[in-house]
């Protein structure tokens, strides 16, 4: 029994192992390119926020929330970044003065964030937070999410069409997760999404050749604020600063989440420890150029689908992420990895979130006057998430990131309309 158990819990580790770097290597690699930093240095930064983000998940298992709840590169977090970079030359604004008071808005967010932590005024933001805003950013993050792996699972040619047999090969990998995780039994079932990456690393590695290892750099190449030194330009400082506390909102939906399928509460320590763990990461990301941390509601889906919620493979995969970036052969080999395959497992886990949002939604009952409390939120921020970001091109550039991001405006107005409404006066 005991073999039984250190066997599960090894599987259960690599099956962790490939959800967090799947959702990891992509990161820094699309920012480095935004910001223009040679590929040495997208390298260092990589194995850099290998080993952060693995450090991270041993930390918050171990003395944080304690929940197996993947702290990574935050969502809201990426989308400002490369909205702004985009935006830079448009307006005259170098990269590394972006970087710069980017950099300086995340240190400040950090701060005011640990300070938050230590004089225990988490209930202030638990206030803007509520469940109502919670519930909306779930909805919100499970459809952008699905749309970001679905597209991703997709290969285009280099003609811009559609590639017909890869593109068949992802969507019966899906199939074959899904039918695991529904007919297999026990163990099976558990170890659906590391069942599929194995098989479907295989076959496409059979069907259209390997990919090319990702090149490792040395950490000879490691600079300080690569992005840019830290400086004082307001518009964009504010726009670091409000980034970094909404995206908080990535982790306490989280935690939400997380105490409703543990079926247990979070004390006030477990939450003060959590936040101080999120701004301490935050200020160190600043200065290695890092895009900063969140806990990832994605891991709510993941838990979903694999049914395994004991922490030991999870504080063990982070060991084995941080080693990625240690010993870089190891990264290197992962990221080999068809991009496709990752997707398409990827996309299966996160169809699992969209229940945990269903679940949330049994709270509230609605009517034809409280209906518009989710719908207004919810709604339009479907519908800035399907329009053309070139739409928003003749706005000033500081305000262009947060109108243009659907996630961003549903959460602002899911609490603006918490706040402004007594919605208690129409039940």
């Amino acid at each position: 029994m005991r073999q039984l158990l250190t066997s599960t819990t090894i599987l259960a580790a690599f099956q962790w192992l490939f959800f967090i770097f799947a959702n990891t290597f992509v990161i820094p690699i699309s920012i480095g390119t935004a910001f223009h930093l040679t590929p040495e240095v997208i390298a260092v930064t990589m194995r850099i926020s290998f080993i952060f983000t693995g450090t991270a998940c041993i930390l918050q298992g171990l003395i944080g929330h304690r929940f197996s709840l993947m702290e990574g590169h935050g969502g809201l977090w990426w989308g400002l970044m490369i909205g702004l970079a985009a935006s830079a030359p448009s307006v005259g604004i170098s990269y590394t003065t972006l970087g710069g008071g980017l950099a300086t808005g995340i240190l400040l967010s950090g701060i005011v964030i640990i300070l938050l932590g230590l004089l225990n005024w988490v209930h202030l933001i638990q206030k803007l937070f509520t469940p109502m805003v919670m519930t909306v950013y779930l909805f919100l993050l499970s459809i952008q999410l699905t749309f970001i792996f679905f597209n991703g699972m997709i290969k285009v040619t280099g003609k811009g069409n559609i590639d017909i047999p890869v593109t068949l090969f992802s969507l019966f990998l899906v199939f074959i997760v899904i039918f695991i995780s529904i007919k297999g039994k026990g163990m099976i079932s558990n170890f659906a999404i590391l069942i599929g990456i194995i098989i479907g690393w295989g076959f496409y590695v059979l069907l259209f050749g390997a990919n090319k290892s990702a090149e490792s750099a040395a950490f000879a190449h490691l600079t300080l604020f690569p992005l840019g030194k830290p400086n004082f330009e307001v518009g964009i400082v504010i726009i670091g600063f409000i980034g970094g506390l909404l995206s908080l909102s990535n982790s306490f939906t989280s935690i939400y989440a997380a105490e409703s399928l543990y079926k247990q509460s979070l004390s006030k320590k477990g939450t003060r420890n959590s936040l101080i763990l999120t701004g301490f990461y935050g200020c160190l990301t600043a200065f290695f150029g890092l895009v900063p941390f969140a806990t990832y509601t994605s891991s709510i889906g993941f838990l979903e689908s694999t049914r395994i919620l004991d922490r030991k493979p999870f504080i063990l995969a982070g060991a084995l992420v941080t080693l990625l970036g240690i010993i870089s052969p190891f990264g290197s080999f992962l990221a080999s990895m068809p991009i496709t395959v990752g997707n398409a497992v990827l996309f299966v886990a996160y169809i699992q979130m969209f229940g945990t949002t269903l679940k949330g939604i049994k709270d509230f009952q609605f009517n034809s006057k409280t209906i518009y409390r989710i719908a207004i939120p919810v709604l339009i921020g479907v519908c800035i998430m399907n329009m053309s970001p070139t739409l928003f091109s003749n706005l000033p550039m500081y305000i262009r990131p947060l109108l243009s991001n659907g996630l961003l405006m549903g959460i602002l107005l899911s609490i603006f309309l918490d706040k402004l409404v007594v919605w208690s006066k129409y039940d």
